[in-house]
C-alpha cells in the first residue's frame, strides 16, 4: 500500500531546539554498520507515524466537523426526515419529523414508518423501498400518512439508500427517507383544479348564453341591428334580413343608414341614455323602397368602444290593420248614418202616406160623382196622375228605408238584365254605347224581380245622367264569383256564392267626398229640379233587403263601376219556395151579411181624421156600415161594449200612445173570431209577424188604391 504524501499536508517538523552541535563523540560504544542502518530506518519509521497520526487527527476533526454539521442540517432542513433500517425500525427523525408525525405526546410515537402510512398507499411505498435497495433512490408521491383521528398528511416519499458498516465489521444497509408535505401544493392544486373547473363551466355557460342570445336574436319578430364604434353593422338578425330585403352576409360591414337614412338621428342619443324609444321612422330596404318602422335602440360601453344595438318593427301590417279599421268603422259610421236617415225617412212616408192616402181616395169619390169628358172631370185626372207619382216616390223612400226581405222567387239574371236593357234602349241618348254581356247560365237568385229590375235601370240611368252630352260607354255584365274575405266584411255578406252584376261607364268619375254621400237619400250632384237624390239610396235598400250588398269603384276621370252582389239561392230555398201554396184569388162578395140581411159593418181606426172621413164614404159607398174612430181608446171602448155588432177590425199600426198590435190584442181578447186588418205605411218584417201572432189576417200597405183597399176588406169581411 502506497503511502500518502503527507509533505503536502504538513509541513516537515522542525527538531528540537538543542545545544550547539558537539563534535561527534566517538567512543567505543558508537553503532556502526549494519545497527546504523536499523536505527535510521526506525527513526524514519517513527517520524512517519507521527505524520501519519497527525493526518489522522485532522481526519477526525473533519469528520467530527462533518458529523455535527450534517446533524445540524439533519435536525434543522424544513423537512421531516428519517433514518429507517431495513427492519422499518426508525433509527434517526428529525424534529420536523418528531412535529410533523407526533404533534401531541397522546400521538402514536415514530418508532416506525409504515403503520403511518395508509393502507391503499402501503404497496406503493414497500414497491419504493424495494427500489431504492436495488437501485439506490426511490420516490413515491402523494403518499397519505395518518397522524390521529381526523388528521393526516399528505407527501411525496423520497428514499435514498445508505452503507454503513457494523462493529463487526458487517455491512449495515439504512435508507435516508424525506417526506415533502404536499398538503398546501394539493390545496393549491385542488383550489386552481376548481377554479379551472368553474371557469370551464362559465365559459360553457358563456356559450350557452351566447349560443341561447343568437337563438333569440335570429327568432325574434323584430329585426335586430348591432352596430359597432364605426356605424358598421356586426348583427344582422334574420328578420332584418326579411324586413330589408338584404342578405345578412351582404349587411354585415353595411353603415347603419344604408337602411335607416335617420341613422344620425338615432346615434345622438348615445351621449344621454342607455336606450331610448324613438317612435315611427322611415327605413329602406335594400332596392330602395321605403319602410314604416318603429325604432327602439340600446347603448352598451365596454373596454373595445361602444355598441349600438336598433330594434326595428315593420309598421306595414299594423298601418293595414289601422287603415282597415278606420274603414269599417268609416262604415260602421255610415251604416248608423243610413240607419237613422232610413228611420226618419220611414217617419216621413208614414204622414205622406196618409196625405196622399186622403188625396187619392177623395180623387176616386169625386171622379165618380163627376161626369166623364168634363173640364172638371180632366183636373181630376190630372191630380190623380201627380197623386200616382208622389205614391210612388214616397213607395221609394220606403224602399231604402224598410229593413223587412221582399216577397222573393227564383229569378234569372239574364232575363231581368235583358228586360232592363230594352226599356233602356227606347230612352238611351245616340251619342251613349251601350253594351251588356250576361251569361245564361247564371244560377237563379231569390230576388224580387221588379225591385232588381229598378236597381239595375236605376244604376244605368245613373251612368246617363254621369256621362251626359258626350260620348260615351255603357257595359254591364255579370258572372258568379265567390268574394274574398276583405270583401265580405267591407259589405257584411256572408261567405258563399253570388252572382254580380256589374254597371261600369266612362264618366268623369266621383271623388272620395261624393262617393261617401250618394246612398243618401236626397243627396244628388244634379242641378236642382233634375233629380231626386233617390235613385241610388233605392238601389242600397234593394241589395240589403236582398241579403247582397252594392260596391263602388270610383275615381276622377276614371269612370265608375258599381257592382250588386245576390246570393245564389240554395236547393234548400228553391224547395222552401216551391211548398208555398199560391194565394186565392180575391172575390168581391156582397157587403150584406148572409144570415141577417143586415149590412156589414166595419170599425176603421186611425188617428188621421181625413182618412177615417175618406174611408167611411168608401166603404159606404160600397154598401158597409162603417164606424170611425181617431181615438183608440174609444175604438175599444165601443167594441166592448157591442162586441157582436161588428163584423171587420181595420185599425192603423202607428198611433201615439197606442199601437195597432194593442188594439189587435184587445180586440181578440173581447171577441176571439173577429177579422182583424193591420194598415201601415211602414211594416217591418218584425210588426208584420208580431202581427200574425197576435191574430191579424192581413196586413194594408198605404196608400193603396181604393179598389184594393175595398178588396181587401171585402175579403176579410166574407171570412176570406
Amino acid at each position: 500500500m502506497s503511502r500518502p504524501d503527507l509533505s503536502l499536508l504538513f509541513p516537515a517538523a522542525e527538531p528540537a531546539s538543542s545545544p550547539p552541535e558537539q563534535p561527534e563523540r566517538r567512543g567505543p560504544q558508537r553503532a556502526n554498520g549494519d545497527v546504523a542502518e536499523l536505527i535510521a530506518q526506525l527513526r524514519a519509521s517513527q517520524a512517519e507515524l507521527e505524520a501519519q497520526n497527525q493526518v489522522l487527527r485532522y481526519s477526525q476533526a473533519a469528520a467530527e466537523s462533518a458529523s455535527e454539521r450534517f446533524e445540524a442540517l439533519f435536525s434543522s432542513v424544513p423537512l421531516s426526515l428519517m433514518v429507517v433500517d431495513e427492519h422499518d425500525m426508525v433509527v434517526q427523525a428529525n424534529s420536523m419529523a418528531q412535529r410533523s408525525f407526533q404533534p401531541r405526546e397522546t400521538d402514536r410515537p415514530l418508532t416506525a414508518l409504515m403503520p403511518f402510512v395508509s393502507d391503499s398507499h402501503a404497496p406503493r411505498v414497500r414497491e419504493a423501498f424495494d427500489q431504492a435497495r436495488a437501485m439506490g433512490t426511490a420516490e413515491a408521491t402523494e403518499v397519505v400518512f395518518h397522524i390521529s383521528e381526523g388528521r393526516h398528511i399528505t407527501g411525496d416519499l423520497h428514499i435514498a439508500r445508505i452503507e454503513s458498516r457494523s462493529e463487526q465489521d458487517a455491512p449495515l444497509t439504512q435508507f435516508l427517507c424525506a417526506v415533502i408535505d404536499q398538503g398546501p401544493l394539493l390545496a393549491e392544486r385542488q383550489a386552481l383544479q376548481r377554479s379551472a373547473q368553474e371557469l370551464q363551466e362559465r365559459n360553457v355557460q358563456l356559450h350557452t348564453s351566447e349560443r341561447r342570445l343568437e337563438a333569440v336574436i335570429n327568432s325574434a319578430l323584430d329585426a335586430i341591428i348591432c352596430v359597432d364604434q364605426h356605424e358598421r353593422i356586426t348583427v344582422f338578425n334574420p328578420t332584418a334580413a326579411m324586413l330589408f330585403q338584404c342578405a345578412t352576409s351582404d349587411a354585415l360591414g353595411s353603415p347603419l343608414s344604408r337602411f335607416l337614412p335617420e341613422a344620425q338621428q338615432v346615434l345622438a342619443f348615445a351621449q344621454l341614455t342607455t336606450q331610448a324609444a324613438l317612435g315611427e321612422m322611415t327605413a329602406l330596404t335594400a332596392s330602395g323602397r321605403e319602410l314604416a318602422v318603429e325604432i327602439s335602440v340600446s347603448f352598451e360601453r365596454h373596454a373595445e368602444g361602444e355598441t349600438t344595438t336598433v330594434f326595428a318593427r315593420d309598421l306595414t301590417a299594423r298601418k293595414r290593420e289601422e287603415a282597415r279599421r278606420n274603414a269599417l268603422e268609416g262604415q260602421l259610421r255610415e251604416s248608423h248614418k243610413m240607419q237613422a236617415v232610413g228611420t226618419m225617412a220611414g217617419g216621413i212616408a208614414h204622414d205622406f202616406n196618409n196625405i196622399l192616402h186622403a188625396i187619392l181616395g177623395n180623387v176616386e169619390l169625386a171622379k165618380a160623382d163627376c161626369p166623364p169628358g168634363t173640364p172638371m172631370y180632366e183636373s181630376l185626372l190630372e191630380i190623380d196622375k201627380a197623386g200616382r207619382r208622389a205614391r210612388d216616390l214616397v213607395r221609394q223612400i220606403l224602399t231604402f228605408s224598410r229593413n223587412e226581405p221582399p216577397k222573393r222567387a227564383a229569378v234569372t239574371l239574364a232575363e231581368v238584365v235583358h228586360d232592363t236593357e230594352r226599356l233602356l234602349r227606347v230612352t238611351l241618348p245616340p251619342e251613349i254605347e251601350l253594351t251588356v254581356h250576361v251569361p245564361p247560365d247564371l244560377p237563379p237568385v231569390l230576388a224580387d224581380a221588379t225591385q232588381v229590375e229598378q236597381a239595375v235601370l236605376n244604376l244605368c240611368t245613373n251612368a246617363v245622367h254621369a256621362i251626359g252630352s258626350r260620348r260615351g260607354r255603357i257595359r254591364v255584365d255579370a258572372a258568379l264569383i265567390q268574394p274574398d274575405q276583405r270583401m265580405r266584411e267591407s259589405l257584411g255578406l256572408s261567405a258563399g256564392d253570388y252572382v254580380a252584376v256589374r254597371v261600369h261607364d266612362n264618366g268623369p268619375g266621383m271623388d272620395a267626398g261624393t262617393q261617401s254621400r250618394i246612398f243618401e237619400p236626397f243627396f244628388t250632384t244634379k242641378p236642382v229640379g233634375q233629380g231626386t237624390g233617390l235613385g241610388l239610396a233605392v238601389v242600397h235598400g234593394v241589395m240589403r233587403t236582398h241579403g247582397g250588398g252594392v260596391d263602388v269603384h270610383s275615381a276622377p276621370g276614371e269612370g265608375s263601376r258599381f257592382t250588386l252582389y245576390f246570393p245564389v239561392a240554395s236547393d234548400a230555398m228553391m224547395a222552401a219556395l216551391s211548398d208555398v201554396p199560391a194565394p186565392a184569388a180575391p172575390a168581391s162578395p156582397p157587403a150584406v151579411a148572409p144570415a141577417t140581411d143586415r149590412l156589414l159593418h166595419v170599425m176603421y181606426v186611425d188617428d188621421d181624421e181625413a182618412l177615417v172621413f175618406l174611408v167611411q164614404r168608401l166603404l159606404r159607398r160600397r154598401g158597409y156600415e162603417v164606424s170611425g174612430f181617431t181615438d183608440p181608446h174609444q175604438a175599444t171602448d165601443a167594441l166592448q161594449a157591442h162586441p157582436e155588432r161588428y163584423d171587420l177590425l181595420v185599425t192603423d199600426y202607428n198611433m201615439p200612445g197606442y199601437s195597432g198590435l194593442d188594439l189587435v190584442r184587445a180586440a181578440r181578447t173581447i171577441r176571439s173570431d173577429l177579422p182583424v186588418a193591420l194598415a201601415s205605411g211602414y211594416v217591418t218584417a218584425e210588426i208584420e209577424q208580431a202581427a200574425l201572432a197576435e191574430g191579424a189576417r192581413a196586413l194594408i200597405h198605404k196608400p193603396n188604391d181604393v179598389e184594393e183597399l175595398c178588396a181587401t176588406v171585402d175579403r176579410l169581411a166574407h171570412g176570406g
